[in-house]
């Protein structure tokens, strides 16, 4: 996963893989999701789509998420780390991480519209 910029599902990953593991079953993909997600080798994101989606970059990072085709999208080259001291002055929370996600329609589905 660290070599693509693709954000699949564990469902997407079970299909990519049943022709050369057909055995393995959707259960075991999501264990095995588990773990990487575990040891921070993967990081999992929810889009709002009902399911998660898994990301080989786990440095933080936003998101843009097309409503229309439902493609995810690395936001590269803003940061939103600094929104971290900011909530954390203004709650006296003790911010552990954040996800930031955009919504819109991507430049194909635009171009459809």
């Amino acid at each position: 996963m660290k070599s693509t910029k693709e954000h699949p599902s564990a469902e997407t990953i079970y299909n990519a893989l049943q022709e050369e593991y057909p055995t393995m079953s959707l259960a075991t993909v999501y264990k095995a999701l588990k773990v990487l997600v575990e040891v921070n080798l993967v990081q999992e994101i929810n889009v709002g789509e009902g399911t998660f989606r898994y990301d080989g970059n786990v440095e933080p990072h936003p998101h843009v998420h097309c409503t229309n085709c439902f493609r995810v999208d690395d936001i590269e080259g803003i940061s939103f780390s600094f929104l971290n001291d900011e909530i954390r002055n203004h709650t006296n929370y003790n911010i552990l991480s954040n996800q930031v996600y955009f919504y819109g329609l991507c430049q194909d589905c635009t171009k459809e519209n």
